[in-house]
């Protein structure tokens, strides 16, 4: 078995030079380092830094490029291919592409992450020592978080999602604070890996932040008096809805509560845009 292990940084000996690249040593296995991953001037009796992988012949090879993802370090890295057998591949600045396992996704595949999005991950190895991604658990979240001062409240922050649970959704913001949204507080599920932006509603005691999708109330009211105009102008300013409208119908073609709606409409009567006649509203010309 070899002493070398790939997805470790090791520093090697230059043992001799090759037509394509430098054959490198610790004195008991050697690796091929190719000319296309040496990004410095090396000579044979040197010793040269290197991360050392599979290449797509499964031949443990070296690479000058130290990529931040290796085993036992965590980095964020750029999910580039899906595939619904296997799972997602991620560039973590390698020739070859590296796989992380269905096994570690959400149960549904339209969460799993889609090319562009980016996964906080570190290196295994399996029984093969062939590489794998691992999504980084909640504990390395922590350890690698930022408490939120209180001054955060309301503020803006933006991040990618690394958790998700039927009671919310988990990011880590790009100033590195943990970052949870209550279902209540999104319309939707983002995906694993999706880039998401929201304001914070509580900073809790341990310097987590509790984050909404929503916009505040104004903003909302005009987003649904919007939605509701958008149909008064489908259907020739005349809609079968109005405030007495039941809460399910009004559900079903507004996607939004009674309560949201009937602020919309209100505002909107207060505007002077529309009227409401007989279980009917109706665009003011």
């Amino acid at each position: 078995m070899s002493s070398l292990k790939p997805g470790t940084v090791v520093d090697l000996f230059v043992d001799h030079e090759v037509p394509y690249g430098f054959f490198l040593t610790n004195e008991i296995d050697r690796v091929l380092l190719h000319h296309s991953e040496i990004t410095e001037e090396i000579h044979e009796g040197s010793t040269v830094k290197v991360f050392l992988y599979h290449d797509k012949d499964v031949r443990l090879t070296a690479t000058m490029r130290i990529p931040k993802v290796q085993v036992g370090a965590y980095g964020w890295a750029e999910v580039v291919d899906k595939r619904e057998d296997l799972g997602v591949f991620v560039n973590i600045g390698l020739p070859k592409d590296i796989l992380v396992s269905a096994d570690d996704l959400p149960k549904f595949m339209e969460l799993w992450p889609n090319p562009g999005d980016q996964l906080f991950l570190t290196l295994n190895r399996d029984k093969q020592d062939r590489l794998y991604g691992r999504l980084a658990t909640e504990n390395i979240i922590e350890q690698v978080s930022r408490r939120a001062s209180k001054e955060m409240m309301k503020a803006k922050v933006k991040g990618r999602v690394y958790r998700l649970l039927r009671v919310g959704t988990f990011f880590l913001s790009e100033q590195g604070y943990r970052c949870f949204v209550h279902e209540n507080e999104r319309k939707e599920e983002p995906r694993l890996g999706e880039l998401v932006e929201g304001r914070v509603i509580d900073v809790k005691d341990d310097g987590n932040l509790n984050v909404s999708f929503l916009p505040l109330k104004q903003d909302k009211m005009q987003d649904d008096a919007d939605v509701i105009l958008d149909y008064l102008e489908e259907r020739n300013g005349a809609i079968p809805f109005w405030d007495k409208s039941q809460p399910d119908d009004i559900k079903d073609r507004f996607n939004m509560s009674k309560a949201s709606f009937k602020r919309a409409l209100g505002k909107l009567m207060k505007e002077n845009r529309v009227y409401q006649e007989e279980g009917w509203t109706y665009l003011k010309k």
